[in-house]
């Protein structure tokens, strides 16, 4: 009994344990949330009084350019930090560009907004928005995506009225052809150049780098697992990568090519996806989704080696370097029209 007794009081001083705990944490993430929502507040009213005392006429005469730097200098003695001159120039673009607070979203903090306000293109800016919020990035993954161009990426396949769509929505992925990238970018490989690497071992750095590569693949994957074994008529295929798409409820299979895509890599890819479909899917899954990843490809052969072929099986090109962004806003200039 008295052991009973014990094991009783034990559990509940566990329950109270977790009880603190858990309201503990729930506290510190409302006190982040509220001081976050200060600070953008707060940054958003700065700029806005530096933009109204630039707009009211004479005064600005007295100081001119030299605004930012006499208010850094006066303001840091006042205050210390968070005054720098790049830093009050961030609260001038802030409420430049979102002058309405009301509409801004305290889910994201202000250095988020500090690397928004850099970027000069509209339509770049409001898709980096967007899509923040739909899948919650961190401040390191929203630069790396700025670093490796990602709305270009997405945009410079897309007509004007879609890349319109994809600034004011971000990349809402609810059909395959909005999951697939025509590029993907492998930076955070750190291949140096002009070093090539086997397919093996493309293969080994990435799931290496699992968490950055999900990233780069985007929202609602799940990894299945890696040289995955099917069998077909008494022989043994292997997958490269194997992965579940949460969203459209899909297995997505990917294969590596470290050269240009032949056609016999789409026959084999479009053979995975068949016995995918029959042997491997459970109720409620929906056909699997190909992806052949290449560091070439030629448009007119994959176009005819598909040809009849599921429209869910896709050639796409990876880069091991960051992309030239000059090139994309060329290529998406080239196939869209002028917004």
């Amino acid at each position: 009994m008295k052991h009973h007794i014990e094991k009783s009081v034990q559990k509940n001083y566990q329950n109270l344990l977790e009880k603190i705990s858990k309201r503990y944490v729930q506290g510190q993430a409302q006190a982040i949330r509220a001081v976050n929502e200060s600070i953008v507040s707060t940054n958003w009213d700065i700029g806005r009084y530096i933009v109204e005392f630039e707009q009211g006429g004479s005064p600005k005469a007295k100081y001119g350019t030299g605004l930012l730097e006499n208010l850094s200098k006066d303001l840091s003695l006042r205050h210390g930090r968070g005054f720098s001159r790049s830093n009050l120039n961030y609260m001038r673009r802030f409420y430049l560009f979102y002058p309405i607070c009301e509409t801004l979203s305290h889910k994201l903090s202000w250095s988020h907004y500090c690397e928004l306000v850099k970027i000069e293109d509209e339509l770049e800016r409001s898709f980096y928005y967007q899509q923040n919020l739909l899948e919650n990035w961190g401040i390191k993954e929203l630069k790396r995506q700025k670093r490796t161009g990602l709305f270009l990426r997405l945009a410079a396949s897309k007509n004007k009225d879609k890349v319109l769509a994809l600034s004011q929505k971000g990349q809402i992925v609810e059909t395959p052809d909005d999951l697939v990238k025509d590029i993907y970018v492998f930076e955070f490989l750190k291949i140096p150049e002009p070093y090539i690497v086997s397919e093996n071992e493309l293969e080994s750095r990435l799931i290496d780098n699992l968490e950055t590569f999900l990233l780069e693949l985007g929202k609602g994957f799940t990894f299945v697992g890696r040289q995955y074994r099917i069998t077909i008529n008494n022989k043994a295929y292997r997958v490269d990568l194997v992965f579940y798409h949460r969203i459209l409820r899909c297995f997505v299979l990917i294969d590596l090519k470290i050269n240009e895509v032949e056609h016999g890599d789409i026959s084999q890819m479009n053979t995975y996806m068949g016995y995918f479909d029959k042997e491997e899917n459970a109720e409620g899954d929906n056909p699997p989704i190909g992806i052949i990843l290449s560091r070439e490809k030629d448009q007119f052969l994959v176009e005819y080696a598909t040809y009849g072929m599921s429209s869910q099986l896709f050639v796409s090109k990876y880069k091991l370097y960051l992309p030239n962004k000059d090139e994309l806003r060329h290529l998406l200039d080239s196939q869209s029209e002028e917004i």
